[in-house]
């Protein structure tokens, strides 16, 4: 019977808070437990396994990052949407640590495709029509933004660039603007 007050949706928002706090490596359903001041049993009438819960905590995550995305790229289009979007994964990164990690959590095709992951891919897809990069090679530069973007930030977060100057904000504008760069001539080279 599940615990009164415990529901799926709030012991998985549990869990993304928990990601945050501890790291989305370190979430399990005994952990989760203790925070909630309830025993494991109890969790298992809302998730069925810690890799459960991992799922669901990625799926929040997802869905986070997708929302923040289309409020960031509305009425914006090109640069301004590229650095927008950029943005956006660099901020959710700082602000949720454990959900961002979650976002890159392996899901299995079906849940995949049900969840907000190909939002990701259309937000992304739609900041580069202005770009005007015809397929296949679109498709190499959604994967290459999304590398340069996913790979800073981890680089970032891990303290990679905290012993240097210039400081990492200069640099991720830098960044950006080489971008816009490179998309802008893409279909010409």
């Amino acid at each position: 019977m599940p615990r009164a007050g415990l529901t799926t949706d709030k012991v998985a928002r549990a869990g993304a808070e928990l990601a945050d706090e501890v790291g989305f490596g370190q979430v399990t359903i005994s952990e989760l437990a203790r925070r909630l001041g309830v025993k494991v049993a109890s969790l298992y009438s809302h998730v069925q396994s810690s890799d459960d819960l991992r799922t669901r905590i990625a799926l929040i995550a997802l869905e986070e990052l997708a929302d923040r995305g289309d409020e960031a790229l509305a009425g914006r289009s090109g640069r301004d949407a590229l650095i927008a979007l950029g943005e956006v994964y660099r901020t959710y990164a700082s602000e949720h640590p454990g959900r961002y990690d979650a976002a890159g959590f392996p899901l299995d095709a079906a849940t995949a495709a049900a969840s907000a992951g190909p939002r990701h891919s259309r937000m992304l897809r739609a900041t580069l029509r202005a770009y005007r990069i015809p397929e296949p090679a679109q498709t190499h530069a959604v994967r290459l933004v999304g590398s340069v973007v996913h790979g800073f930030v981890t680089l970032e977060r891990s303290g990679g660039f905290a012993h240097s100057e210039p400081d990492s904000g200069q640099s991720w504008t830098s960044i950006m603007d080489a971008l816009d760069t490179m998309l802008r001539t893409w279909s010409a080279a």
